[in-house]
């Protein structure tokens, strides 16, 4: 009986090589090292598709009836292997995840029943996938640079019927003069999801200007601010990576994006700098689940106000 309560070959390993009687010396930093990767969490240094799986689970279990119709009617969402998991027997992946989260948003002050879209900067394509399943988009049209929109083009070919893919127009940036292009276009809505804060600062001003004279509504969904926080990815592409990015965008000032009441003090500016122009109003913003720092609005054209705006 003396032998049955006795470590098993996995931990006698785990005893040799991490939770060792040197580990008890110094508490300094035992949660966030090797003793506690085997004690309480795994290494997310080399866990990250554990962790992101894990994510998208949890954040797929608090999706509402509506939210997982929204999905159901994107097909084709497993085109390219995303990163997946299975809930209620639905394959979902964080950027259609996301997609879905937007939606329900942009739903709730914009009505999409025959909507004429702009989206600038529409990566390879998930938003319009999702729009265009879930609503009868008249039309919808993407300015991008020219390498993103070979994949957007690509991938959105794969996923959508013809009728569908025939609503969609693309514009390349570097071919076109974009405000020649779009002079007669009027958009009922312009999206606008990470992309405002990787332009040079005078680019995504001149999109909030045409934005402001071509349409109704804006969906943005952004950063709130900028990080230099080496523990989140080891800063591995490099010093000349790091100055670009800190170059870009709007919002540039740097903060500790893990921290609630930094992040939700940089929002009024946030409200402030992606508001087209004076005759437009915020009508909605939220967190945007699920990272910490971004943060989503809506804005409508109306009257000039000479109050505060939102």
């Amino acid at each position: 009986m003396a032998d049955t309560y006795q470590a098993s070959r996995q931990w006698e390993r785990i005893s040799r090589h991490w939770v060792t009687e040197e580990a008890a010396v110094d508490l300094a930093n035992f949660k966030s090292g090797r003793p506690n990767h085997k004690i309480s969490l795994w290494n997310p240094e080399v866990n990250g598709v554990r962790y992101l799986k894990t994510l998208v689970h949890n954040l797929a279990t608090a999706l509402g009836p509506a939210d997982w119709e929204r999905l159901r009617r994107t097909t084709h969402r497993d085109v390219g292997n995303p990163i997946a998991v299975r809930v209620g027997g639905e394959s979902i992946c964080l950027d259609y995840l996301q997609a879905t989260l937007e939606l329900r948003f942009i739903e709730q002050s914009v009505d999409l029943a025959g909507a004429s879209v702009l989206e600038i900067g529409a990566g390879y394509g998930r938003t319009c996938h999702t729009l265009l399943s879930n609503h009868d988009i008249a039309a919808y049209c993407i300015v991008d640079l020219r390498s993103t929109m070979h994949l957007s083009r690509r991938y959105l070919r794969e996923v959508l019927d013809d009728a569908r893919f025939a609503k969609i127009r693309f514009v390349p940036v570097e071919d076109e003069d974009v405000n020649a292009a779009l002079r007669e276009s009027e958009f009922d809505l312009c999206i606008n999801i990470d992309s405002f804060a990787e332009m040079a600062p005078e680019t995504a001003r001149s999109y909030l200007d045409l934005i402001g004279e071509r349409g109704t509504a804006l969906y943005v969904k952004n950063p709130v601010g900028k990080y230099w926080d080496q523990s989140l990815d080891g800063h591995v592409e490099g010093d000349d990576a790091l100055r670009r990015a800190m170059e870009t965008g709007l919002l540039r000032e740097v903060l500790d994006i893990h921290d609630d009441r930094a992040v939700r003090a940089a929002v009024p500016e946030f409200i402030a700098a992606y508001r087209p122009g004076d005759d437009w109003r915020c009508v909605a913003d939220a967190w945007a689940v699920p990272w910490s720092f971004y943060w989503q609005a809506i804005y409508r054209r109306g009257r000039p106000s000479t109050g505060p705006q939102r």
